[in-house]
């Protein structure tokens, strides 16, 4: 997939550079939210418009194009400008796509909520993998215990499944629970 620079628009006014933003549908991009926005939502994967404007949010890569693909299919012309398009979605067809999008876990703009700095959620380091060793260790968990507590920790959770599994087995043998 190939990558294009797309601006967010955010609070209304404010626009925000975003250097990697792949093209999901026809209209709509997804994109990584830049760690200077949002600092409190672990959801750092967004569908946008391609005026700026957010959709929905994820809080995983593969998550947020599974929801692009719902919204492609939805019958409605992503590539027309962000005021058509919102006057062609009325409020009981936005619930509908919500719940549409629910089924890839993307909620709405802004939903998820974290205290702290949560941007590096879906991101991690050879510190954060000793780090959950050493805790899964001294808490005498085993393996099915890291994955319950990595599906709902920063920055573990926003992670795709391929990644958070290899993640998972890595935190298993720095324990030695392999």
């Amino acid at each position: 997939m190939e990558t294009t620079e797309y601006t967010m628009i955010v609070h209304g006014q404010q626009k925000h550079t975003v250097p990697d933003a792949v093209q999901a549908a026809p209209g709509l991009v997804v994109f990584r939210m830049p760690n200077n926005q949002s600092l409190n939502n672990p959801a750092r994967w967004r569908i946008g418009h391609h005026e700026g404007l957010a959709i929905a949010e994820a809080m995983s890569r593969e998550n947020a194009f599974k929801g692009a693909a719902i919204l492609a299919e939805s019958g409605i012309d992503w590539t027309q400008d962000s005021d058509t398009v919102k006057d062609a979605v009325s409020d009981e067809r936005a619930r509908d796509l919500f719940a549409k999008l629910s089924y890839a876990w993307c909620d709405e703009p802004g939903s998820n909520y974290m205290p702290g700095d949560v941007t590096r959620n879906g991101t991690y380091t050879d510190a954060d993998v000793e780090e959950a060793a050493r805790e899964a260790k001294a808490d005498g968990f085993n393996a099915l215990d890291v994955l319950t507590a990595m599906s709902h920790t920063v920055p573990w959770m926003g992670l795709d499944t391929n990644d958070f599994n290899e993640a998972h087995d890595r935190i298993v043998t720095a324990a030695g629970l392999a």
